[in-house]
C-alpha cells in the first residue's frame, strides 16, 4: 500500500508541475539539433529528486546523497527555466560529488583512488546527460540500471531506495515513453539519475570489489563514450548541441521511431546484464572474459555504426549541412 500511494503520489506531483511549467513556459522548444520536432514540458524528471528526498525522510538514503541530489536538481531546474552559467552549475556537480564521495568512504578508506571515482562521477554525470535525447531512452535505461543493481545480494540495503526510483521512474515513463511526449526530463532528471546511477555503481564496485559491474552501463558508455572520441578526431567542439550519437542516427536518419529506439537500448543492456549476473557470473573478476567483452562490443557498435552511417549517408549530409 505505501509503495502505491508512493506511485500515485508521484504521478501527482507531476501533473501539478505540469500546470506550473504551462503558466511559466518551461517548455523545450525544437532547433535544428533536436530529436523532436514539438514544443514539450521540460523538467519531468524532478520526480527523481522527489524520490530520493522521500528516500531519505524513510530513513532509506544518507543525508549526503539527499543533499547532493537536491543540490544538483535545484540548480538544473533553474538552469531549466532560465539558463545559468556554466559556473554555478559546475561548481553544484563538483559538491555534489564531494558529498557522494564523502558518503561512499564511510567506513572504508578510499584514499588514493578519490581523484579517479571523483572523475569518474563528474564524467559519468556528463555522459549520461548527453544521452538524453529522444522520448524514453532515459528512463527506460534508468530502470533497467535500477532493476539490475536489485538483482545482486550486496545491494539489499538500497531496495527500498532502488524501489522508490523506480516508482518514480515509472510515473514519469507514463508521460515520457509515447510517440509524442508530454515532458522530457530535462537536465533536472538526467542529471540528478546520473549522479544516483553513479554513487550506486560505485558503492556496488566497494561492496563486491568487482569492476565488472560497470558493464551494467555498457550501452551507454559505449556510445557516449566513442562519439565523443570521434568529434574530437573531428575537431568539433565538443560542448556544442550535436547529433552525432548512434541513438540520434537511428531516431533521425534511418527514421526508427524514438520509442523503438530506446527500447532497444534498454533492451540490450538488459540482456548483457544478463549474461554477466546469470552467465558468465560476478562473483569474481575475469579479466580475460572481460577483455573479450569489451573487444566484441567495441567492433559490434563501430561496424554497426559505420554500416548505418554508410546507409543513411545522403539524409545526414543533407540534416548536417
Amino acid at each position: 500500500m505505501y509503495y502505491l500511494i508512493a506511485f500515485f503520489f508521484f504521478l501527482g506531483a507531476l501533473l501539478l508541475y505540469f500546470r506550473l511549467a504551462e503558466r511559466y513556459r518551461i517548455i523545450d522548444k525544437p532547433n535544428e539539433r533536436s530529436s523532436h520536432t514539438q514544443s514539450t514540458i521540460r523538467g519531468g524528471g524532478m520526480v527523481f529528486v522527489l524520490a530520493v528526498a522521500l528516500a531519505w525522510l524513510m530513513g532509506a538514503a544518507s543525508w549526503p546523497l539527499a543533499l547532493a541530489i537536491l543540490l544538483v536538481g535545484g540548480i538544473s531546474m533553474w538552469d531549466d527555466i532560465r539558463p545559468l552559467h556554466q559556473l554555478p552549475r559546475i561548481s553544484a556537480h563538483f559538491l555534489a560529488t564531494a558529498l557522494l564521495l564523502l558518503d561512499l568512504g564511510q567506513g572504508t578508506h578510499l584514499g588514493v583512488w578519490i581523484p579517479l571515482l571523483f572523475f569518474m562521477l563528474i564524467g559519468w554525470t556528463n555522459l549520461f546527460n548527453f544521452m538524453d535525447g529522444i522520448n524514453g531512452i532515459t528512463v527506460l535505461y534508468a530502470l533497467v540500471a535500477l532493476g539490475s543493481f536489485a538483482l545482486v545480494p550486496e545491494m539489499s540495503g538500497e531496495r527500498e531506495l532502488l524501489l522508490l526510483l523506480a516508482l518514480a521512474c515509472l510515473a514519469f515513463a507514463w508521460f515520457n515513453v509515447r510517440k509524442k511526449a508530454r515532458c522530457f526530463a530535462g537536465d533536472v532528471g538526467s542529471v540528478s539519475m546520473a549522479m544516483v546511477l553513479g554513487y550506486l555503481m560505485i558503492k556496488l564496485i566497494i561492496l563486491t570489489g568487482n569492476p565488472a559491474y560497470l558493464f551494467f552501463f555498457t550501452i551507454y558508455g559505449l556510445d557516449a563514450v566513442i562519439t565523443l572520441l570521434l568529434r574530437l578526431y573531428r575537431r568539433e567542439n565538443i560542448f556544442q548541441p550535436h547529433r552525432s550519437h548512434l541513438y540520434q542516427y537511428l531516431a533521425n536518419e534511418a527514421g526508427i521511431p524514438h520509442v523503438q529506439v530506446s527500447l532497444a537500448y534498454a533492451g540490450l543492456q538488459l540482456i548483457i546484464n544478463g549474461i554477466w549476473v546469470y552467465g558468465v557470473g560476478l562473483e569474481t573478476f575475469h579479466w580475460f572474459s572481460a577483455m573479450v567483452f569489451v573487444l566484441l562490443m567495441i567492433t559490434g557498435y563501430l561496424g554497426f555504426r559505420y554500416w548505418l552511417i554508410k546507409k543513411n549517408v545522403k539524409n545526414i549530409e543533407k540534416k548536417n549541412s
